[in-house]
């Protein structure tokens, strides 16, 4: 390839760069069936370690749900009476300490 190529040359240039790679793709021997079994056994423990993931993940959201509707249970709104002996303790140790 020169400076000064000509349309002609470069399109010639071009049609045997691609008739190149064809001719490099099509002389790749076949797939081993080793190979492939491999591949494929690769591919069914990467989805059996990914539903294992899921599978925890969800255990987990749901072990927080069960935790958290614990808490919202045992931290229920003080009742009426509650508040108000709450309230009066204040007052007296207020008072205690005058």
């Amino acid at each position: 390839m020169t400076y000064n190529d000509s349309f002609q040359d470069r399109i010639a240039s071009a049609a045997k760069a691609r008739e190149k790679a064809l001719e490099k793709l099509r002389s790749k021997p076949p797939l081993d069936p080793k190979v492939v079994a491999e591949r494929v056994e690769r591919e069914k423990q990467r989805a059996a370690r990914e539903a294992e993931k899921a599978e925890a993940k969800r255990a987990e959201r749901e072990a927080k749900a069960v935790e958290k509707a614990a808490r919202a249970a045992a931290s229920a709104p003080p009742t009426e009476e509650e508040r108000k002996a709450a309230r009066d303790a204040k007052y007296a140790a207020r008072k205690a300490r005058k």
